[in-house]
């Protein structure tokens, strides 16, 4: 991968001085003979060092990981070389797929490289989820299959055969578009056009029409399509609450059973105490069987999202929603009262977080009984992610479920490939921020702001694409402000 990323950065240095010193097309054309020297070389290491790969020959055939469906070895390389006769092309299927992820699959990944007449195309996959049907344009396609030093998964079992380029196809549930491109159910009509044609977009007005929508009485009900049948996959549903002003917004869930997860990413409610998703604080997100707590908003609004994806459904949620008035409400003994009426629950008075949106609920704490709040921060020794705006972090990290410095350190070192990039600052302001957040010494860790993560997906993503690699991450889930009591500019 460094190779690549290497000799790609001096191949383009060449072609944009042409006429500089050293730097003709004699050396362009060095250059790339170079790096496919490179990449044959690599593949006949990977071809004789390793255990698994090979040369397949067949009209048809299948492949996988060592050790499939147990758990691949660390630091394996291994390189599958499919040949059909021409002309001929090379259809792919990975039927299972459990490589260490996420996308840009920087640790583990198995690699498809298509050569064509424009040059080579590659196209990783790792995760969880197999990925759709590939079809390539070639005769003869490298395979490749990377683990790293660390976490390991089930690997992959894939199938390939020859078909004519004219014979492309999808499997039943995919969606083709560019005339031979495959998509997963998932990726139509998400918002994102994921085909040149923009066909996946297209007749999109039916998909979210059961759910969401707007929601203004003084009281009233939502629920999950389909409650209390299995909700349907890929749904996405926002419910825009109103109340009167000098109101607030109780939510109360009376079922709730999700698909169960250890992070909330995949089947989710989330509810913003805001006019939208990206105005205000969020009040939580929910997933698996628990039931969410009351959510009061802090004034007359809020805004309720739902999402499901293409995996396990299960029977959802359906929840009541009621107005009350600030003057008129009143806390249970246990609890605390924000000055816009938010109940807190009386622990959280005076523990040094600011629990209350304007901090209620910290002020006057000097003769509390509870005990000082001492700062969980720690000191930033993990070198990329010296000399940011801040030096301070917290573990353990809840939002990816990072335990230590030494754990984030190991996936970060992962980023530096690439290094070479012209965009690596603003790349590595924002992992850093994600990675390692920052500590407040008066208590709580903030998140980056959205505008770092859509400031470095607006320099690095036509660089990623270079490399097949799609923007890994969801800008929107970051707090839209610039407010540094409420996230973090690094």
């Amino acid at each position: 991968m460094f190779v690549r990323l290497l000799g790609w950065g001096l191949f383009g240095v060449c072609v944009m001085r042409l006429r500089a010193p050293g730097c003709g097309w004699g050396v362009v054309l060095v250059t790339a003979a170079g790096l496919l020297l490179l990449a044959a070389l690599g593949l006949a290491l990977a071809l004789i060092l390793t255990r698994c790969g090979g040369v397949l020959t067949d009209s048809e055939g299948s492949f996988s990981s060592p050790n499939h469906p147990g758990s691949y070895p660390s630091n394996m390389l291994c390189a599958w070389v499919i040949r059909v006769p021409p002309p001929s092309i090379v259809q792919i299927h990975i039927s299972s797929l459990g490589v260490e992820g996420p996308s840009p699959c920087l640790f583990d990944w198995i690699e498809v490289q298509d050569q064509t007449e424009q040059g080579s195309v590659f196209t990783r996959f790792c995760g969880n989820v197999a990925p759709p049907t590939v079809n390539t344009n070639s005769s003869t396609v490298w395979v490749t299959f990377h683990s790293d030093g660390s976490i390991s998964g089930t690997g992959f079992t894939a199938q390939y055969r020859a078909i004519l380029p004219g014979h492309k196809s999808c499997s039943r549930e995919e969606f083709m578009c560019d005339s031979g491109r495959c998509l997963l159910p998932v990726s139509v009509c998400d918002g994102h056009p994921n085909c040149h044609d923009q066909t996946d977009e297209a007749n999109c007005s039916h998909k979210h029409k059961e759910c969401g929508g707007q929601k203004t009485g003084q009281y009233g009900y939502l629920s999950s399509p389909n409650h209390p049948r299995p909700y349907p996959h890929q749904q996405l549903c926002i419910w825009y609450l109103s109340v009167e002003e000098g109101h607030v917004i109780t939510l109360s869930f009376r079922n709730f059973s999700l698909e169960t997860q250890d992070v909330c990413e995949f089947d989710y409610v989330e509810v913003h105490d805001s006019v939208s998703t990206g105005a205000g604080r969020v009040l939580g997100r929910f997933c698996g069987t628990t039931f969410p707590p009351d959510l009061t908003s802090s004034g007359p609004h809020m805004t309720v999202v739902f999402v499901a994806d293409e995996g396990v459904a299960d029977s959802g949620f359906n929840a009541t929603y009621q107005a009350v008035s600030v003057l008129d409400r009143t806390c249970s003994p246990g609890q605390f009262a924000c000055t816009t009426g938010e109940c807190l629950q009386q622990q959280w008075l005076c523990d040094g977080w600011n629990d209350c949106p304007d901090g209620a609920d910290e002020q006057g704490c000097g003769n509390s009984t509870y005990p000082p709040f001492t700062s969980s921060c720690e000191i930033i020794e993990v070198e990329m992610c010296q000399g940011l705006s801040y030096n301070l972090t917290s573990f353990p990290n809840i939002w990816l479920s990072i335990a230590d410095q030494r754990e984030a350190a190991t996936l970060l070192r992962q980023y530096q490939v690439l290094i070479e990039l012209a965009c690596f600052e603003p790349l590595r302001k924002l992992v850093c921020g994600l990675f390692l957040p920052q500590c407040s010494p008066q208590g709580g860790v903030l998140q980056p702001c959205r505008s770092i993560c859509s400031s470095a997906e607006q320099q690095c993503s036509q660089a990623l694409d270079l490399f097949s690699f799609s923007w890994p991450f969801n800008c929107h889930l970051l707090p839209d402000s610039q407010d540094p009591m409420e996230c973090s500019l690094p």
